[in-house]
């Protein structure tokens, strides 16, 4: 993949999530909220705070969603990114 975020842009996919509660019922696609966790793919030139890598957690209607040679993924400026898991 070629792609660099500009600025303080971040380049993440989304982390999947289960599909089964912890009682053993599965949700079905419709029923699924998006996961609000990330794993950050390429940052852009201004962005010290997160790295490559980096798991992340980002507001539920931040970022812009993109699809690169049949993948999905977000771009997030960094203002929008509400923390690092450790």
């Amino acid at each position: 993949m070629n792609f660099q975020p500009l600025g303080e842009r971040v380049l993440v996919k989304r982390t999947e999530v289960e599909n089964k509660t912890a009682s053993g019922i599965y949700i079905p696609d419709n029923a699924k909220e998006k996961p609000s966790t990330a794993e950050v793919v390429a940052v852009g030139t201004e962005v010290k705070d997160v790295a490559l890598k980096d798991t992340i957690v980002f507001g539920k209607y931040a970022g812009t969603e993109l699809t690169l040679e049949g993948v999905d993924y977000l771009i997030l400026e960094i203002k929008d990114i509400l923390g690092v898991i450790k």
